[in-house]
């Protein structure tokens, strides 16, 4: 049993914020009931669930991946009205969809958005560690031992350590440095932080593949809706663990 508002959302009707305004204003129905409380426990295999007086059964599942450009924000609405990532999604999908994860502000890159929500909670769930991949340029050279310390973790702005990545350089000069970094949490911001914490500011970051399913060759601001071998490989997620490493505090926010 999940709160009503969830469960709307889960069968992609809307947001759950969208979800619990439409049950505030009277537009639910609960077996055969008005429904005012977005709260109120439901099932969405055993209950009869009507919006606007039409039964909702659950949309089919959509799977997309989206090149998001930098400037453009992860949310589905901004108060000051800058860019958002729904604005790019394709206009005919049929059903709400939902960022997995999300990219902030300046970031770039790959962006998967599904009405799945097993397949979100898989790929986001922090004790399966789903590995996250980004081509990173910072500031100045990168020596071998600074590479050393951003594979083994290092201790964030807030006392936290990453866990072990797997990091490479690219290329590199003297006044900046091309660097893979492939991380398996979504600490605030994670990237850029930890490029700080060795001396070196990020400048440009994008995401280039998150677990089994890789930008390619996207164009910058567009979506593709994902092949199903790609769909397999993201539902098998979860079958098998990534080992985790001791961690200093818990607790986990949104990735890079």
């Amino acid at each position: 049993m999940h709160e009503l508002a969830r469960v709307l959302s889960k069968l992609g009707v809307a947001s759950r914020t969208e979800s619990a305004a439409m049950i505030a204003a009277g537009r639910v129905a609960l077996n055969g009931r008005p429904a005012r409380d977005p709260a109120e426990p439901a099932d969405e295999a055993r209950d009869r669930i009507e919006v606007d007086g039409r039964r909702v059964t659950g949309a089919k599942p959509v799977y997309l991946a989206m090149h998001k450009p930098a400037g453009v924000l992860t949310t589905a609405h901004d108060p000051e009205g800058r860019p958002t990532v729904y604005g790019l999604l394709p206009k005919d999908l049929g059903a709400w969809v939902f960022p997995v994860g999300r990219l902030d502000g300046p970031t770039s890159g790959l962006l998967l958005f599904t009405n799945d929500s097993r397949v979100g909670d898989l790929l986001t769930n922090p004790e399966i560690g789903v590995p996250k991949t980004y081509e990173v340029k910072v500031k100045g050279m990168v020596s071998s031992q600074t590479l050393e310390r951003l594979a083994g973790g290092v201790a964030l702005d807030d006392g936290t350590v990453t866990l072990p990545a797997q990091c490479r350089i690219l290329s590199s000069n003297p006044g900046s440095t091309w660097l893979e970094i492939t991380i398996r949490e979504g600490k605030n911001r994670q990237i850029r932080r930890m490029g700080l914490a060795v001396g070196h500011e990020v400048v440009k970051l994008c995401r280039t593949r998150v677990g089994p399913i890789g930008l390619g060759d996207l164009p910058s601001g567009r979506c593709r809706p994902l092949a199903e071998t790609e769909i397999r490989a993201l539902q098998r997620i979860g079958k098998v663990t990534a080992p985790r490493a001791p961690r200093t505090r818990r607790g986990h926010a949104r990735p890079d």
